[in-house]
């Protein structure tokens, strides 16, 4: 499809109703992360039914706590999203106990192991607790190139800076396509840790109150 620098999306906050268009966005903008790949054994039989599970039980924990999610909509179809996990709520989802034996049911214990632990080592890169994480940011990949990303994240700066107690938005990857561009969306390498393989950025975009508390 080609490119174009004027594209624009209708920005949302999405509930549950939006929760199977999500699901299918998620799963076309993870199934070939290298994280998710490692994370839930691409090499072997049924990958795809352990990420299509994997989105789906986070997904749905997201929405069943009623946290924050946004959308990027055009023509009424959502092509991004960003879950938002605030400072108060953001370790909710993996410490259900309800979700970890949903996931071991459909992705497996090894499975479910390794994304606790990869959970785990991405929470420790933290500072403070005074920070929104974004556990799942995509935009399908029909519509990557196009600038949504760039809206996306900046939809996301917007709605957290919102929150005065917040310090900033935390995100990772493990692909090194998108390291350059965090960068350009003012975000800063805070740790690196190891995933299998695969070696996980985590990043840090400070909230613009925050600059603004400090240079004052």
């Amino acid at each position: 499809m080609p490119e174009t620098s004027t594209a624009i999306a209708d920005i949302h906050m999405l509930d549950s109703g939006y929760a199977h268009e999500a699901r299918s966005l998620l799963y076309h903008a993870y199934r070939h992360e290298p994280t998710f790949g490692y994370l839930f054994e691409a090499e072997r039989p049924g990958y795809e039914h352990r990420v299509r599970a994997t989105v789906r039980e986070l997904v749905k924990q997201h929405f069943l706590q009623d946290l924050p999610a946004i959308g990027l909509l055009v023509n009424d179809r959502l092509i991004g999203i960003a879950l938002i996990a605030p400072p108060q709520r953001r370790l909710g989802i993996t410490e259900s106990w309800a979700w970890r034996l949903r996931m071991v049911l459909s992705a497996g214990f090894r499975c479910t192991r390794r994304y606790l632990d990869y959970h785990a080592a991405v929470a420790a890169c933290v500072p403070t607790d005074s920070v929104h994480v974004l556990p799942l940011l995509g935009v399908h990949p029909q519509f990557q190139g196009k600038h949504f990303g760039e809206q996306l994240l900046q939809a996301v700066h917007n709605w957290c800076a919102v929150d005065e107690t917040s310090e900033g938005v935390i995100l990772d990857t493990g692909n090194s396509r998108y390291l350059e561009f965090y960068k350009r969306q003012g975000y800063e390498e805070i740790g690196e840790v190891a995933v299998g393989p695969i070696r996980e950025h985590v990043f840090f975009h400070a909230n613009p109150q925050v600059l603004k508390t400090s240079t004052a």
